[in-house]
């Protein structure tokens, strides 16, 4: 048997926890993968005297990373610490000195994942980042082996836990939002600055790295068009609910004609359509592919364990190539240059909550302006409000273009009988009634 294999760990947070975990309670099985030992040997941590839920030896623990990153026996880092600008300084070194990553770090894979890979293929060294979107899932491997023969046409899915928890209690509770995230916050579902979550912007980093993977082509985190979910409220979702659907934050990257689209935003689904019933934490991924067809990922999408998996399975991958000498020869770089779609390109039905005077014309005004687009109406409901002698119109198009759509946007909140638009989002599907 060759000598076992060195490990170093940057971070020994909730998921670097998992990791010795699990590289410690399935050592036979690792042994039985890899041919050979491995051996947890150095772990970079902010506070020595920390009390964990994990036995280590205080030998391990360092308070200087680069006893990891510059350690000529370790053969493998793994990077649990979190953060973008220190933590990628420290991969960049890692990589240039010969020492393979694998990282759990989405936002740093969001915003300097080209040019990691880049230096990790120029120094002969794997860089793996299974952990970095949803979980435990194996989305990522999904997309560059399992469905590496066909051509990805849309990526679409559920990939934020905290806001899948958020709405689907807004949902099946009828509850307040702003209730429902203190919920959130005292489970540990939601950071105390609850920013990234809920806004969209940690979403639109996982939707940023699987669409250059799905797609090959190099799209940046300032491509994705991004909107939350703190304006969603219980009238959004009853009415939804009326119409036949449900609201969730969707990531959404599609390609058509080779041009591409990427966003996050909340988005009314069927019932019937699988990811409608996907809730609480957990994440899923629906990936289109031209040959394949339709598939689904579904699981936890966070979690000690289920990430820490992820992470482990990388470091299998890792081992395995170094069992084969074919290290650094995994990264493949997008073939394809960027080409996003104009807002004339993209296509999708919209919701619409519209408070409009309650008189004689006041829809026949309102269906004159989307007639004048060539928008028409796949749903509509018409109520009258207890309050300000106003009538609510709710409304689903059948599809429109965006551009199309915006410019009825700005231009009903310009006829007199309009008095607020409450809410928009974008449908996708087909519902019922």
């Amino acid at each position: 048997m060759v000598k076992s294999i060195s490990v170093g760990l940057l971070g020994l947070g909730t998921v670097g926890s998992g990791v010795v975990q699990i590289v410690e309670r399935h050592q036979d099985k690792l042994i039985h993968q890899v041919g050979c030992p491995v051996e947890i040997t150095k772990i970079a941590v902010k506070n020595l005297n920390k009390q964990r839920d994990i036995e280590i030896d205080p030998v391990k623990l360092t308070t200087d990373p680069y006893e990891v990153i510059e350690n000529p026996e370790i053969d493998v880092v793994i990077e649990v610490m979190g953060g973008i600008e220190e933590t990628y300084n420290h991969v960049l070194k890692a990589l240039r000195n010969k020492k393979h990553v694998v990282t759990a770090n989405k936002d740093l894979m969001a915003v300097y994942g080209a040019e990691l890979v880049k230096v990790a293929a120029e120094n002969g060294c794997d860089l793996f980042y299974e952990a970095s979107v949803a979980g435990g899932i194996p989305i990522i491997r999904s997309l560059t082996e399992g469905l590496a023969s066909d051509r990805i046409k849309k990526i679409m899915g559920i990939v934020n836990g905290t806001t899948n928890y958020i709405l689907t209690k807004m949902t099946q509770e009828g509850r307040a939002y702003e209730e429902v995230l203190a919920e959130a916050q005292s489970l540990g579902y939601a950071e105390a600055d609850p920013t990234a979550d809920v806004e969209g912007l940690d979403a639109a980093r996982k939707m940023t790295i699987l669409a250059t993977l799905g797609f090959s082509m190099p799209i940046d985190l300032d491509d994705v068009k991004v909107t939350g979910i703190s304006g969603i409220t219980e009238e959004d979702l009853e009415y939804s609910k009326r119409l036949g659907y449900t609201i969730k934050l969707i990531g959404i990257a599609s390609k058509d004609h080779d041009k591409v689209e990427v966003s996050v935003q909340p988005t009314l689904l069927p019932n019937v359509h699988p990811l409608a019933s996907v809730n609480d934490v957990f994440n899923a991924v629906y990936v289109y592919g031209e040959a394949v067809g339709e598939t689904m990922f579904y699981g936890p999408g966070a979690g000690k364990l289920p990430t820490a998996t992820a992470v482990v399975s990388d470091l299998v991958a890792v081992m395995k190539n170094m069992g084969l000498g074919v290290n650094g020869s995994n990264a493949i770089m997008p073939q394809y240059p960027k080409s996003l779609k104009s807002a004339d390109e993209i296509l999708s039905k919209y919701f619409m909550r519209i408070h409009v005077k309650d008189q004689a014309g006041a829809l026949s005004e309102i269906t004159t302006l989307f007639s004048n687009y060539n928008v028409s109406f796949e749903k509509i409901l018409q109520l009258p409000l207890k309050k300000r002698e106003l009538a609510e119109i709710v409304i689903v198009t059948h599809k429109a273009s965006q551009k199309a759509y915006n410019d009825i946007m700005d231009t009903l909140m310009k006829l007199d009988v309009v008095y607020k638009v409450k809410s928009s989002y974008r449908v996708e599907g087909e519902g019922t009634l």
